[in-house]
């Protein structure tokens, strides 16, 4: 028999795609699965309008049987069948795609689901095996074909025996290697398992003789004497596939309980969704989805181990367990799937990366998870601020990143504890509220909200009745300095130098002050070279001696942060050092500077900015000097 050779192009297209275009080997048996259903959905198309066809839908399968012995995997359908010319045409031409010819060619009813479109998925049968056999026989036809080849070297074309149309595709597998155990492919728990991963939406029944064990039944005399029962194999045929996905479901048909239970099912979580989103979508991008906000954040969801993404099924069959593309970084919470069938189930991560079709769904999914927000944020204020103690740290991460991009699309999904009753509102919710005189929107950073109410900077803020925004989390200020404004109001910590509550006569006292104490400041500033930029006199304090804030735009809290991370740079904010005029200890450092005891300022120097560390919740260089100097200095 005469072996034909695949063209040129064609043996080097094979090539490259056994070696390159799917990642995983096991992806084979999804292909001929694919491949299979199509082939059925041709003749269950036929059987709408042919009454010789003489099946219905119920009459169709895709058959599996796996044989150890002879080391041969067959997938067996009972679709339209090929005839020989098509067997040339079709599997003699590599990237010939039969499927994507009849669904060009014929009107298809919502009730056929052409999968093939490209014409290379077959091929991956030669990722496991040495030796492909496809014996078909067409629809209508009185013979039947055989297929046979070993890969690059060519394929041959003969006649064979089949009752009835259809087709069989045998595989006989390659040898097991150290780095391949393609044995796996024929256990059945094995193909169970990849068949319920990748083809479980197939809409034709997928069919498997599989064995189990049964205990014997025993005679009474076994039963009393305590006899072990023994076990008996026998084979049943099962179907491997639930055929309809939910997603395709009419929404009318579903109750919220079937949502959940597909959840928990799906996506291994013991906890019910938050909230979730049935999508279906027609226009720039076909596609139906599930998407769901999980009630709490997976223990490894901070952590650089967690894989965001959605699955990504086209017209029932995943191509990808994780497509992250699918999700910007700051909904990576989200958990569900897309189904398309715009896309090809030929397709690799690489080349997903540059598939225009999927970029438009993933915008489209990207609006659709926003909006779901905000309806949520208005209508379920609880339900949002339990997703927000789970993932709102997430979001922030959203404004900071790319340069703040986001953050028009983010800021109003936005929450941060009030100094009014400790409760959260959004940005929107703290303008609204603003008094007339208000010129900023006031903010202090702390490690807690109870670190927070302590701090010496917010009185000023307070005393004026001004609502102040606690920022608990390290991502916090670079998220509201990358926002930098909001409706116009412009962000201002309440260690900035201008708070815009000054009182004009007040500032004139305090600048006369600093005036005439000058010199004492000048020598305090001397005694802190190195770690403070200047010492001034603070309009800000009322019960406090003293405190610390900086000048630039690196502030202390985010100096903190900055230094946690592991890296071998540190970075130092412009520390400066204020001192209440009116209390007791400005008296006392005057005295002691018109003494002219350089040495005792010096350590009160040291003192005062030791305390101004402690207050603001850092660490400090010696503590048993500090100790001594509050013993020596009392």
């Amino acid at each position: 028999m005469e072996t034909k050779q695949f063209k040129a192009e064609s043996k080097r297209l094979l090539e490259m795609m056994i070696h390159s275009i799917y990642t995983h080997k096991e992806i084979f048996l999804r292909e001929l699965i694919s491949n299979a259903s199509d082939a059925i959905d041709k003749l269950y198309f036929k059987s709408l309008t042919d009454d010789k066809v003489g099946l219905s839908k119920d009459d169709f399968a895709i058959w599996i049987t796996a044989d150890k012995d002879s080391r041969t995997l067959k997938i067996t359908d009972n679709g339209i069948g090929m005839t020989a010319e098509e067997l040339e045409n079709n599997l003699g031409t590599i990237a010939n795609s039969g499927s994507f010819k009849f669904k060009n060619e014929n009107k298809l009813e919502e009730d056929n689901q052409i999968i093939g479109q490209f014409g290379v998925g077959f091929y991956s049968a030669f990722m496991a095996a040495k030796k492909v056999t496809v014996i078909s026989k067409a629809y209508g036809s009185d013979k039947a074909y055989q297929w046979e080849s070993e890969g690059v070297d060519g394929y041959t074309i003969s006649e064979a025996d089949k009752a009835s149309a259809g087709t069989e595709i045998i595989l006989e597998l390659l040898d097991d290697t150290d780095d391949e155990n393609y044995s796996d492919f024929l256990d059945q728990y094995r193909l169970k398992s990849l068949i319920k991963k990748y083809s479980d939406y197939i809409r034709f029944p997928i069919k498997m003789e599989v064995t189990h064990s049964r205990p014997v039944e025993q005679s009474e005399e076994d039963k009393e004497a305590g006899k072990a029962p023994e076990y008996e194999e026998y084979i049943e045929v099962e179907t491997l596939n639930s055929m309809v996905p939910l997603w395709k479901k009419n929404k009318t048909e579903l109750k919220e309980e079937d949502y959940k239970h597909f959840y928990t099912e799906k996506f291994y979580d013991y906890n019910e969704p938050l909230k979730y989103s049935h999508v279906k979508n027609e226009g720039n991008a076909n596609y139906n989805a599930l998407l769901y906000i999980p009630s709490k954040a997976p223990f490894d969801f901070y952590s650089k181990e967690y894989e965001k993404g959605l699955q990504l099924y086209s017209n029932g069959v995943l191509i990808m367990d994780k497509c992250s593309d699918l999700l910007p970084d700051y909904y990576s919470f989200v958990k569900g799937l897309v189904d398309s069938e715009d896309l090809s189930l030929n397709i690799s991560r690489e080349m997903l990366q540059h598939d225009r079709q999927l970029k438009v769904i993933a915008k489209s999914i990207e609006k659709t998870i926003g909006n779901e927000l905000k309806k949520m944020l208005k209508n379920e204020r609880e339900k949002y601020e339990e997703f927000w103690k789970a993932f709102g740290l997430q979001l922030k991460y959203g404004i900071y990143s790319d340069y703040g991009m986001n953050k028009e699309k983010l800021q109003d999904l936005l929450l941060f504890t009030s100094s009014n009753e400790q409760k959260l509102v959004t940005l929107d919710e703290y303008v609204t509220a603003m008094r007339e005189e208000q010129k900023y929107i006031y903010y202090a950073t702390g490690e807690s909200v109870a670190r927070i109410e302590q701090l010496p900077q917010t009185e000023l803020v307070k005393d004026n009745g001004f609502e102040i925004l606690y920022l608990t989390d390290n991502i916090d200020e670079f998220a509201v300095k990358t926002l930098a404004k909001y409706k116009d109001k412009e962000f201002k910590s309440v260690s900035a130098d201008d708070l815009g509550l000054e009182n004009a006569e007040k500032q004139e006292e305090i600048k006369a002050k600093e005036e005439e104490n000058s010199g004492m400041l000048d020598e305090l500033a001397k005694a802190l070279d190195g770690k403070v930029t200047k010492v001034i006199l603070s309009h800000r304090l009322k019960s406090h001696p003293v405190c610390l804030t900086s000048e630039g735009e690196i502030s202390l809290e985010m100096e903190k942060v900055l230094n946690s991370m592991p890296t071998d740079q540190k970075i130092h904010a412009q520390r400066v050092l204020e001192i209440n005029p009116e209390h007791s200890i400005f008296e006392k450092l005057k005295s002691i500077s018109e003494a002219g005891d350089s040495e005792k300022l010096g350590k009160y120097a040291q003192l005062l900015y030791t305390q101004a560390l402690l207050i603001e919740g850092m660490s400090i260089e010696n503590p048993v000097e500090f100790s001594n100097l509050i013993c020596e200095l009392m």
